[in-house]
Order: structure tokens, then sequence, then C-alpha cells
């Protein structure tokens, strides 16, 4: 571990775990306006450490970080890659006892029934109806909309960090040493708001064991996109899609909680899982290796 690298980690967690204390201190709770506020502020506290030290500490250009613009098809391919992930978890979460398939969304409706007014569930309701299987094509443009624009801005927040600052640390390492190093940090840096009920409201404490394994396994593909396009805007985008367009995988199921549904859930980590092998094998016969291609990151 370098120098730079005990640095970085010691500001990222205190401006991000002290942002998270002060804003309990005087009583702001994850929720509302002022609970997506304080998450927009905390996913950008790791780009501002970069900032701080390359520019205070380090004396480097923060382009260096890997901000730069995708090079090559691969980019698109890791902005599509989210929705791949979203489809893929709804059969895994019927696999689960007590799940069902909801064609109508129900299991949407159900979800913001405590949420909502009775008088807009039943727009919404009334709107799913109109709009038909075009539903569909809807939230996955809505998705990857917001995941190149608003979502990639506050993604990026988090990645100049985790995709940017920390893989040109352990690129020497190989993708999946890499990934469990930077997975584990980035799931561990997540836990003040997991304990504010940020994915996992219901089960707030497992939910901080939970994100790290998620974060590990999704940490994979981040970095296999950043590689081969040589940009962190890749992953800022991938990230961003990946959260506008989550709640696809749960609007037809029925059933089941935070732990076990959803692309944060078991059925997220199964999916995590298969694709990963599957990039194994895809590597395994390319012919540029993705550690080769970490090397020249």
């Amino acid at each position: 571990m370098s120098k730079k690298f005990y640095q970085a980690i010691a500001l990222v967690f205190g401006l991000s775990w002290g942002l998270a204390l002060v804003a309990k201190l005087i009583g702001i709770k994850y929720e509302g306006s002022a609970g997506l506020t304080l998450a927009v502020l905390y996913m950008f506290m790791p780009a501002i450490s970069v900032f701080i030290l390359s520019k205070f500490v380090w004396k480097t250009d923060v382009r260096g970080w890997g901000i730069q613009r995708p090079i090559n098809r691969w980019f698109f391919a890791g902005w599509f890659w989210p929705i791949i992930l979203v489809f893929a978890t709804i059969p895994v979460s019927l696999l689960i006892p007590g799940v069902s398939f909801a064609p109508g969304m129900e299991g949407l409706l159900a979800k913001y029934a405590t949420l909502m007014p009775a008088d807009q569930i039943a727009q919404m309701k009334a709107q799913i109806s109109s709009f038909g299987p075009l539903m569909i094509l809807i939230m996955i443009g809505q998705g990857m909309i917001a995941g190149i624009t608003i979502n990639a801005i506050a993604a990026f927040g988090e990645e100049l960090m985790w995709r940017g600052f920390l893989l040109k640390e352990f690129k020497e390492k190989g993708l999946w040493k890499a990934s469990l190093i930077i997975g584990s940090i980035w799931g561990i840096w997540h836990a003040p708001l997991i304990l504010q009920g940020h994915n996992y409201p219901s089960h707030p404490y497992i939910g901080v064991l939970m994100m790290v394994i998620w974060c590990i396994l999704l940490t994979p593909a981040l970095i296999y996109f950043t590689a081969r396009t040589r940009s962190v805007i890749t992953a800022a985008v991938l990230h961003g899609t990946l959260n506008g367009s989550a709640m696809i995988a749960m609007v037809w199921i029925m059933g089941g909680n935070d732990l076990t549904v959803g692309v944060t859930g078991l059925a997220g980590f199964i999916t995590l899982i298969v694709l990963n092998v599957l990039l194994f094998i895809y590597d395994k016969r390319s012919k540029v290796k993705i550690d080769q291609l970490m090397k020249d990151y």
C-alpha cells in the first residue's frame, strides 16, 4: 500500500463518515428531500477527496485518474450492461420461496402504497395500464438517459476514487484481487448510509455486510469496462445507469424482502456471480486479457 493510498482512505472516510455523523447529530434522517440531499453530498465526498489531495498534497493533474473520453464501443456495452443485470435478476428472484410474478406491476404499487396517497396510487395504476407493454421500454429509456446524464454526474463523485484513483493503485494485482480490495473498501464506505436505511431499510445492520458483498461482486464489471475504455467516465455511466434502472428488477415481483429480491438482494448476488463467471470465461478466450489492459490504464 502506498502513502497516497493511506492518505486517500483517511480523507475520504473522514469526510464521508464525518458528514454522516454531523447529519445524525442535527437530526437529518435518510428520508425525503433532506435524505436525498445527504446521499448526493455523500456520493461526492470521494471525488472531493481526490481533488483535494491531487491539487494540494500530491501536486498531480486530477485528469490522470482516468478522466478522459471513452475510446471505443465498450463504452456502449458498459452503458447497457446494467439493463442486462436488472432483467436477469427478475427470474432469479422468482426462484426464491414466497416470491411470485406480478404482470400488472402489483409489486411496485404495493411498495409505494405506504409512501403515497391513495389517489396517487390510483393514478399510477392507470398510467401503467394505459402504457401497457410500452412501460418496459419507457423504464429502460428513463434509466439509460438518467444514467448518462444526471446520474452519471453523481456517480462520478464516487467513481473518481474507486475506479479512478484506487484502480490505478491496484491495477497490478489483476481483475479479481483488485475487485476484492476495491469492492471491500467501497462497501464499507457505504456503512453510515446503510445504517440509516439505504438499500436495506428493514435490515440495516446485516445490510452493511450485504452491501460489502454486493460491492465486491459488482466491482469486476466496473473495472472491466473502465479498463476496456481507459476512462473512469465509463464507470460513472454504468454506475449511474444501474442506479436509474435498479427498480426494474422489482416491478414485476411480489413477495420477498430487501435481503432476498432485487439487484441488491440475494437474487442480485446470484445474478452477479453468474455474470462474473461469464466475464471470466470471456476474458480467458479473449486475445487481449483484462489484466494487461488494467496495467495499461
